[in-house]
């Protein structure tokens, strides 16, 4: 009876196992039920960035006579600082922000044009030194500065013009800079990378009025000198005789005089001279310098010339170069402008730099028995220390 029961058992617990084993294999083959996907996201089309002149317009500000495209944000900063013993005025037309591209527009005044000082180059090269120490801290501070000339005479509107290469830190690009008789504009656009559509419409947006066309003023008296001579010679040759006007019939005399002994010295018959003689005591005072009548003075020897320099700008050291002595040697006409320059020693990398430098120095006028002369020296440049 033990032996039955037993049995029983064992069979169903045979016929559990072999239930379980079925069901695990059917859960097993049966493909498991995948997730339903999400639904896919729609993304919105992407805005195309607005091209760079769509939020520009003309700006004309006020008290100039300029008009430039510039961002509508553009911001104005009025103000004076010091150069040398003047003070300039400054006015300046920048975008808003650092980021790039920067375009600025500086208008400046305080340097007077007096051809009876200096020479309008001089003037020129004044301004260009103000601006480059005015403008860069405006959009880089404590950031490595060069710039360099590329282009010197662009005449615009009837005026004197020159273009600059300009690098201040990571922006580089160029500076137009022009001068009229009351004040010295500088156009700039600097970019981090090259935009060369973008920095030519910018420039040559640029508008100033034409230069006025001068005309040599003549006073009354000279008016009624120049008509009382022209009618009386319209009358005397309809009366049948020629009347020499006044300027003529001095002239006659003078050279009558001098023929018949009665003026000792050579007759001078330029406008502009008054003194009888005088032209006679030029050609003596030649003579006796061993020149020749209307032969220029030679230049004199005025040795090293750093010393002597009202404007002597420093050279840019080019890539690579440590240091270095250029010698350069120069001749300085009556005006003080160096009408020629050649270098005499230095490494042959260093030329280029130093050449620039000295072809832009300017010094005052050298007098001798108060004749102006023209002078001939060295400039020299050392790239391992200030100048």
């Amino acid at each position: 009876m033990y032996l039955r029961r037993s049995q029983w058992t064992l069979a169903l617990l045979l016929l559990t196992a072999i239930s379980l084993s079925s069901y695990a294999q059917t859960a097993t083959s049966r493909p498991a039920k995948k997730p339903a996907p999400a639904p896919a996201k729609t993304e919105a089309p992407a805005t195309p960035a607005p091209p760079a002149w769509e939020s520009w317009d003309t700006f004309k500000p006020e008290k100039e006579d300029f008009s430039i495209l510039m961002p509508k944000d553009t911001a104005t900063s009025i103000e004076q600082f010091p150069y040398h013993k003047l003070e300039l005025n400054a006015r300046l037309y920048l975008s808003p922000g650092t980021a790039s591209p920067v375009v600025a527009v500086a208008s400046m005044s305080g340097i007077k044009s007096n051809p009876a000082a200096y020479t309008d180059f001089e003037r020129f090269n004044s301004y260009m030194d103000a601006f480059k120490n005015f403008f860069p801290p405006k959009v880089r501070k404590d950031a490595v500065i060069k710039m360099t000339m590329v282009a010197a005479n662009k005449a615009f509107h009837g005026y004197t013009g020159r273009v600059y290469k300009l690098t201040v830190g990571d922006l580089s690009g160029t500076v137009n800079a022009y001068v009229t008789k009351k004040r010295f504009y500088a156009i700039a656009v600097l970019n981090t990378k090259k935009d060369e559509a973008l920095e030519e419409k910018f420039l040559s947006s640029f508008v100033i009025p034409d230069k006025p066309v001068e005309q040599t003023a003549q006073t009354p008296a000279n008016v009624a000198e120049e008509t009382l001579d022209q009618n009386a010679v319209a009358t005397d040759v309809n009366n049948g005789a020629q009347r020499t006007p006044a300027k003529d019939k001095r002239r006659t005399v003078l050279a009558n005089d001098v023929n018949n002994g009665n003026v000792a010295g050579q007759v001078n018959t330029q406008e502009d001279s008054t003194e009888f003689g005088s032209g006679n005591a030029q050609a003596n005072a030649q003579q006796k310098e061993g020149q020749q009548p209307n032969q220029k003075r030679p230049p004199i020897n005025g040795g090293v010339l750093n010393g002597r320099a009202i404007y002597l700008p420093l050279p840019e050291l080019p890539p690579g170069e440590k240091s270095g002595v250029v010698m350069v040697q120069i001749l300085v006409d009556e005006q003080g402008t160096v009408i020629d320059a050649k270098v005499v020693s230095g490494p042959p990398n260093l030329h280029a730099s130093a050449l620039n430098s000295a072809r832009l120095a300017r010094f005052m006028p050298t007098l001798l028995s108060g004749e102006a002369v023209r002078v001939s020296g060295t400039l020299a440049y050392n790239f391992g220390r200030a100048n």
